[in-house]
């Protein structure tokens, strides 16, 4: 059979007008057909999300929160997502407190809220209606030092001072709340703040000098 003849069993039976579609065809006409349905919806004037919708979803609900931070009355208005951590550093300058795993384990942004210790970025801002924050920027007294803050200096008990701010807050709630009795106490109770520099036994020393174990 030459190139240009056709089997027999590749021919339609005479008689028999009807065809399949083939995948091809099938897909090109459902797109075409779907394609004319959505145009005509929007032609119509029937838009797929009614505008007013769409604004009220794009609107983050937003609360007004006071509370003091270090000794200063704060009133502010803000995204009910917005964390303590963010309000701290974003609305008020406070850049003391630091960003460091965003999830509650590092410990790097550790505040006290009404004399306890926090992990601000945890913290929702909203929740805090009237409480009293104090962050590593309210610790000192003009240039004076806070107790811890001169222990960490006497004990160099940061190297890259990234957690500081963090362990020095974690530090003034352990002994506040009294768990100073034992270096062993220590670590159990400020185990939430890691330090990458691996300066625990300084940082020990400093709250232990600060409690006056020294």
């Amino acid at each position: 059979m030459s190139p240009n003849e056709l089997d027999e069993s590749a021919v339609p039976p005479s008689g028999d007008s009807r065809t399949t579609p083939t995948r091809r065809t099938f897909i090109a006409t459902t797109t075409a057909v779907g394609g004319a349905v959505v145009a005509g919806g929007l032609i119509a004037g029937s838009p797929l999300l009614d505008t007013d919708e769409a604004v009220a979803a794009d609107a983050a609900p937003a609360s007004r929160v006071s509370l003091t931070v270090n000794g200063t009355r704060r009133t502010v208005t803000v995204d009910n997502r917005t964390s303590l951590l963010d309000l701290l550093r974003e609305h008020f300058g406070l850049t003391g407190s630091k960003r460091g795993c965003n999830a509650g384990a590092c410990g790097a942004c550790t505040v006290l809220v009404d004399g306890h210790r926090v992990n601000s970025c945890l913290t929702l801002a909203v929740r805090l209606e009237g409480a009293e924050v104090t962050t590593i920027e309210g610790l000192s007294d003009g240039d004076r030092l806070h107790p811890l803050q001169q222990a960490f200096i006497d004990e160099d008990a940061f190297q890259c001072g990234y957690c500081t701010p963090g362990q020095i807050m974690s530090g003034v709630g352990c002994i506040k709340e009294g768990h100073t009795g034992s270096p062993e106490e220590i670590r159990e109770w400020m185990s939430g703040n890691i330090c990458r520099c691996g300066c625990y036994v300084k940082i020990v020393r400093a709250v232990e000098q600060t409690a006056g174990r020294k």
